[in-house]
């Protein structure tokens, strides 16, 4: 797991959102932590792309509607021109298609404004370490919701294709929510094996998350489910 950065290389926070009064809160809160800083601000996604770049932020934290867009929109081009950046959701209401947008644009972590301060100062320092913050009965219901057959999405067959049987095996338990140590016990497979899986399969899906590969089993087992995979 990567490390926090000492204090004196604090974690570098841009924030982006329309209300003035959230910026304020949240520099206020992000700028009392000894290990973190805020180095910009923007209101709105033309801002968000224009000033982000030059700051270097580590985490950028994205409000999910913007005055001319949307953050999911400003995380993907910030994190192509920025692939280290970790972006953390920022939203007032709890939207299922927003979250799943969100994952997809590789956003590390997905939060609602009502999250207490101590618990957003600890998402931001959660995804600084490369880790993904995403509120497990959120990404749970998500998870069930891709394999209903109301919101069946057509399977990512090509990519599929290139995955071995073994991997397939590995994607399916990660889609079922399981941790490394658990697929290695299902699978009689030792956890730096499955680590291994799990690295190349990301690797041949195009995607950096397991959470993403998640999203994937999930409809790819909708589709079969079906009759039609």
């Amino acid at each position: 797991m990567t490390e926090l950065p000492a204090a004196e290389e604090s974690v570098r926070v841009f924030l982006v959102d329309d209300h003035e009064v959230v910026r304020r809160g949240l520099r206020d809160l992000i700028d009392d932590e000894p290990d973190m800083r805020v180095v910009g601000e923007a209101s709105t996604a033309d801002q968000a792309l224009a000033r982000g770049p030059a700051l270097r932020p580590d985490v950028a934290v994205l409000d999910v509607r913007l005055p001319d867009g949307d953050g999911i929109a400003v995380c993907r081009e910030l994190r192509s021109r920025m692939p280290e950046l970790a972006c953390l959701m920022l939203t007032s209401f709890d939207d299922e298609d927003a979250l799943l947008d969100a994952i997809m644009a590789g956003a590390a972590g997905y939060v609602l404004k009502q999250i207490k301060g101590s618990d957003l100062v600890s998402a931001v320092r959660t995804v600084a370490t490369g880790q993904s913050m995403l509120d497990p009965a959120t990404t749970a219901r998500l998870m069930r919701s891709l394999r209903s057959p109301e919101t069946a999405r057509p399977p990512e067959d090509e990519r599929l294709a290139a995955l071995s049987e073994r991997e397939r095996s590995v994607l399916e338990l990660i889609g079922e929510g399981l941790t490394n140590r658990q697929i290695a016990k299902r699978l009689y497979l030792s956890e730096k094996t499955v680590k291994n899986h799990i690295s190349r399969l990301l690797g041949k899906l195009g995607v950096e998350r397991r959470v993403q590969a998640a999203v994937i089993a999930a409809q790819t087992h909708e589709h079969e489910a079906t009759g039609n995979g």
